[in-house]
């Protein structure tokens, strides 16, 4: 039996409002309401799909999916609100001799004598141009019924000369014969009749349609043999770090282990008779820190650097040929997400400028979709990506025509260089000032719009209670009892008079932040497959048209886009419901929510996600991510993780924003063995890895460092094992990719995973093909013949969209495993380093990739409070997976020794905060008691520690060699290591402790991605003192240490027996501790010394209760004081 027709559910019905803009008072029971059925297609298990859909109908159907605002969630009926008039197509009716292609006024094909000819029996009526369009790149699918042209040699199509059907590539017998619906889940379609889960996502034997790597029979040997005559090259290449740089690293590594070890061994078997306890604590405190040390280091005996060929990309997938004579584009599909939860602070303007550098970017815009993901429901939000919308039809043509680099408005208009280096067209200069004065208009716009749905909000609701009050009189009600009685809720209202379905400014029941519908609007339509060339400033709109720029009375011509592709990619509105009662698990709710919408909607095969501040930089970055994707190997590779780039940080970086030491150093070296952490922003995922999925082999390979000693082969637990062998597996539920041994998947335990939709579960293997690699090498075992992504993307009709509303309502997760072992996980403020464990664990591989333009900036925190609190939430989380089943001392075999190692101090090194801040106050306690962590300074102790200091200062020399970051950068993060070793991270530990031990939840605010206040100055911000507990810690330390000095060298200078030995040691630990802490005593003086009260007042009392606690505990005496035998006169 069918897997759809087990597990069904009743289909979601639309109801499409249709809103009078004239009259305000009318009810919504006078609108018009047309209620439509979805069709649940059923999983590929050898079942036909019915598609009937005519091709004008389906562009009806299209334009009223993008021009309606659908709502809905649980209990409540999804509903189409239509917002725009949908014009029925008129461009080529039934009766007229032009072709019926849209956008297309040719006139419809004749013969010899003039009379028109009609290759397919649905009447459809077509041009030459467009019937070789279709036998070419549509496998001669008829455009009107969706049905293959017959291909009879008496057809009068055929016997034109001109027209050559038997030329194109034949679809086999059993493929051509089926619509596009059911071409695409031919793709893993099995021979068995009996629908086998296992194989769903990889088949390794037998030859039949497209889904296997095996080639059809029919025309498999013509393609082989085109390959042979093609050189095979890869898309990627390993760099490895010269020997003369990496071996003297390897071996000074060892050689400080070594010292090391010696050294903490001399120290146990040599005390402090004279002070134990200041001996025991520095031991205790060492032997932690050579073992964080360890946890850090291990991991980088292996960096590598990689590099990719974009050149061979595009010739691999983008080269015309016999069978693609249009060039078109071969590459998978990419889904971009972004997040954003409040428009204040995420100022809607940074978060369109990042969705106008998404829908610039340089790849295929059919290939391309953009979700934004408001989880704060915010009516600014959405109508801010309406304006971003309506810019970018002038905005990216204007990036392609003059290829424009970076391609966020903001950062291009921001640039110091000259922007009209090595622009060459003669229309550039005018093109840009019209573009300026375009982008100028749209921030005051977006500026404004604040105020506006203020204004207009009033204006409604005044208007409401006005008729309220009409009512009411009406009833020959008491005037001062109507006041009172009229109580009209303070609503949001949309621009074309409706109430905004999301977040009111004046929170009401179902309009609040944690209580509202579900909203989906397709703010852009899904682009036409074949690229549309501006002939005139203005087009018709049809699928994949572009809504015209705002243009002023003083623009004397249009921008001349001739020969350019206006096309836009698809750009989808998302707000998931939220009701009261219910987890919505912040940010990896909202991403979850927007891999189960885009995989109704687009199903693209990759994903990439992006914060809303972090804008693409580079156009091609989806290209070179998309290089490791594709490349031999590629199919074991979970996620492309891109470094983080910011912009707007203070040219000293005091705060080390930048973080050039875990980019550069920490993750180029994890590259080497299993792949990088995911850092939450700026990763390019597989769909089926996020779905939980394992990779496809289950054995490992040796590419990374020690791989063939560490990296043990799993016993495959699949879903259909013992109950006791499922529960000691961590990912017990995740179906294996690959080698499989004839093991059954329990149907029932599908749902249980991903819930009831059976669209969603029809896209999983269809998304999974869609990501393979070419099988264009012999190593490549997992791959697709080329040309299989060269098909039409499917129309978006209401039904698609009714089932996306219904999959982002609030009850879906219900009894299933989302958050759990499918897409982000939950339970971790980090949920980014707790989802990319997962895909570890289960055996995928992740990429590093450094591109030689940065692909990705955002911004990042310059201010002491907000850079402290960020790092608290880092280090929060880090706790939380050490105390969770996400410790990877738990990890299975299948992740490598090193890359356990690297998780394993993931979740340790907030508590090295204990050990820091004892040894931070150990050197002004041995300046008050005269002691010394050791008994005397003798020749061991100092050649120990003259070679561990020279060891570290050699490594750190040598990870600048290989990473290419300064010296300036190291020593930045140095200091904030105990900065925030200091402050933050001891905050993180007992926050953690607290919700381990007594389960009290921390709970978090946005980091701010608004700039100062203070125009004037660009970092202002860095000035800007904000008081926080976080400042007591390092501010205590600096204090004690300070008064240790002081105190220390008055008793040295007036001591009848000085022991400078003593006090040289002190003060030399007390300045090492004071220099790290430099920073951050700069951070408290505020702008050009002024330093706040606050540091004063609490300087004042610490070195009060300090001295007096002092004094209570060794009281001087008449013969031995500070000032030993000093006397006052």
């Amino acid at each position: 039996m069918g897997f759809g027709s087990r597990f069904t559910r009743s289909p979601p019905s639309i109801h499409r409002l249709e809103p009078s803009r004239d009259d305000l008072d009318s009810e919504i029971s006078n609108n018009d309401i047309a209620t439509y059925t979805v069709q649940i297609p059923p999983t590929p298990d050898n079942q036909p799909l019915q598609i009937s859909a005519s091709g004008p109908s389906q562009r009806v159907e299209e334009q009223y999916a993008s021009s309606s605002l659908f709502t809905g969630g649980h209990d409540r009926a999804t509903r189409a609100h239509l917002k725009d008039e949908v014009v029925e197509p008129t461009s080529g009716p039934k009766g007229s001799s032009v072709c019926q292609m849209l956008g297309c006024d040719a006139r419809a094909m004749r013969d010899e004598n003039g009379q028109e000819i009609v290759p397919c029996g649905c009447d459809f009526k077509i041009c030459k141009e467009c019937y070789r369009d279709a036998m070419r790149t549509s496998d001669g699918i008829c455009p009107g019924c969706r049905e293959p042209y017959e291909e009879d040699e008496d057809d009068g199509g055929e016997g034109e000369g001109e027209i050559e059907l038997g030329s194109r590539k034949a679809l086999p017998s059993s493929v051509s014969n089926m619509s596009k619906m059911e071409r695409r889940l031919s793709l893993v379609k099995s021979n068995g009749n009996d629908f086998d889960h296992n194989q769903w996502l990889f088949e390794t034997k037998g030859s039949y349609g497209y889904g296997n790597v095996m080639w059809p029979t029919e025309d498999g040997k013509e393609v082989r043999e085109a390959l042979k005559d093609k050189q095979w090259r890869p898309l990627t290449r390993d760099l490895r770090i010269s020997a003369a740089i990496l071996s003297p690293y390897r071996l000074l590594i060892f050689i400080r282990m070594a010292a090391l070890g010696l050294f903490l061994a001399w120290r146990i078997r040599h005390p402090n008779e004279d002070a134990m306890w200041l001996w025991g604590m520095s031991v205790v405190c060492e032997i932690w820190f050579a073992f964080s040390w360890l946890l850090d280091q291990l991991p980088k005996l292996c960096p590598i650097n990689r590099i990719t060929d974009l050149d061979v990309l595009k010739k691999k997938f983008e080269t015309p040929d016999p069978t693609n004579p249009t060039t078109k584009s071969d590459l998978p599909g990419i889904d971009v997400f972004v997040s954003t939860a409040d428009p204040e602070k995420e100022p809607p303007l940074v978060t369109a400028n990042t969705i106008l550098s998404i829908l610039a970017a340089d790849y295929p815009v059919e290939k391309l979709s953009c979700y934004v993901s408001d989880d704060g429901g915010s009516l600014l939000t959405f109508e801010a990506m309406a304006e971003a919308a309506s810019f970018a039809s002038l905005w990216v043509p204007f990036c392609r025509k003059h290829d424009i680099e970076p391609r966020n408005p903001e950062s291009y208009f921001s640039l110091k260089r000259d922007p009209y280096k090595d622009k060459v067209r003669p229309d550039f200069v005018k093109d840009r000032r019209k573009v300026k004065r375009e982008y100028d208009e749209f921030k005051v716009r977006i500026n404004g719009l604040g105020d506006s749905i203020r204004r207009r909000s009033d204006a409604f609701n005044a208007h409401e209670e006005i008729k309220v009050m009409k009512q009411m009189r009406n009833r020959d009600i008491d005037e001062d009892e109507v006041v009172e009685r009229v109580k009209v809720p303070k609503a949001t209202w949309m621009a074309d008079g409706t109430h905004w379905p999301g977040t009111w400014t004046v929170a009401a029941p179902e309009h609040s932040r944690g209580d509202h519908a579900s909203i989906i609007q397709v703010m852009l339509n899904p682009p036409s497959d074949e690229p549309l060339k501006a002939k005139e400033p203005s087009q018709s709109e049809g699928p994949g048209d572009v809504r015209p720029v705002r243009t002023t009375a003083s623009d004397s011509t249009s921008m001349d886009l001739t020969d350019i592709d206006i096309r836009l990619p698809m750009l989808v509105y998302i707000s998931r419901e939220k009701r009261p009662g219910y987890d919505h698990n912040k940010k990896a709710g909202a991403m979850n929510a927007l891999v189960r919408a885009s995989a109704i909607m687009s199903n693209g095969p990759f994903i990439l996600n992006l914060d809303c501040d972090h804008y693409i930089y580079n156009s091609k970055a989806p290209r070179e991510g998309m290089c490791f994707m594709m490349d031999r190997g590629g199919e074991q590779i979970c996620y492309v993780q891109f470094p983080q780039r910011f912009e707007g940080i203070d040219p000293s970086d005091r705060y080390a924003n930048h973080n050039t030491v875990f980019f550069d150093v920490n993750m180029r070296a994890l590259d080497g063995i299993q792949g990088p952490v995911y850092v939450g922003t700026g990763c390019l995922f597989r769909r089926v890895a996020i779905y939980g999925f394992d990779p496809p082999k289950t054995k490992e390979t040796s590419d990374g460092c020690f791989g063939r000693f560490f990296a043990r082969r799993k016993k495959v637990v699949s879903v259909s094992s013992a109950p006791e062998e499922r529960a000691s597996s961590e990912d017990s539920h995740s179906v294996m990719l690959g080698e499989f041994e004839n093991e059954e998947m329990n149907i029932a335990l599908v749902p249980k995973q991903f819930g009831n939709s059976n669209y969603l579960i029809d896209s999983i293997p269809v998304a999974e093909f869609e990501g393979r690699p070419i099988a264009d090498h012999s190593s490549i075992k997992y791959g697709r013949p080329p040309g299989a992504l060269r098909i039409c993307r499917q129309l978006l009709d209401p039904t698609i969209v009714a089932e996306a509303i219904s999959v982002i309502s609030c009850w879906y997760e219900d009894k299933t495993e989302w958050g759990q072992r499918v897409g982000w996980i939950y339970g971790s403020v980090t949920e980014d380093v707790v989802t990319g464990y997962r895909m570890h664990n289960r055996g995928w591989r992740s990429i590093y990739c450094v591109t030689k333009r940065d692909a990705f900036r955002g911004t990042a925190p310059i201010n002491l409070t907000d850079r402290l609190h960020q790092v608290l939430r880092w280090a929060t989380g880090s706790v939380e997976i050490f105390f969770s089943q996400n410790n990877a001392a738990l990890a299975s075999s299948r992740m490598k020794l090193l890359q356990r190692i690297a998780y394993l101090n993931v979740g340790i090194y907030p508590f090295t905060s204990v050990f820091l801040i004892v040894y931070c106050f150990l050197p002004a306690l041995s300046l008050f008691s005269g002691q010394f962590i050791v008994q005397t300074l003798n020749v061991a102790f100092l050649t120990y520690l003259l070679i561990i200091t020279l060891t570290l200062c050699a490594l750190a020399v040598l990870e600048i060699k290989w990473s290419g970051i300064a010296i300036e950068e190291w020593w930045r993060n140095e200091q904030f290591w105990l900065i925030g070793g200091t402050s933050a991270h001891l905050a993180a530990v007992l926050q953690g402790l607290l919700k381990v031990l007594a389960g009290i939840e921390i709970s978090f605010t946005l980091t701010s991605k608004s700039a100062g206040e203070d125009n004037d100055d660009e970092f202002a911000d860095l000035y800007i003192f904000k008081w926080t507990s976080l400042m007591i810690p390092p501010i205590t330390i600096m204090m004690i240490n300070l008064i240790g000095i002081a105190v220390a060298v008055c008793r040295t200078i007036y001591s009848s027996n000085p022991e400078w030995s003593k006090l040289i040691g002190g003060v030399f630990f007390s300045f090492w501790v004071l220099a790290h802490l430099f920073p951050f005593a700069k951070g408290l003086m505020g702008r050009r010394g002024r330093t706040p009260t606050i540091v004063f007042v609490w300087s004042g009392l610490l070195a009060i209760t300090i001295s007096l606690l002092w004094v209570a505990i060794d009281p001087p005496t008449s013969s031995s004081g500070i000032g030993g035998s000093f006397q006052f006169p």
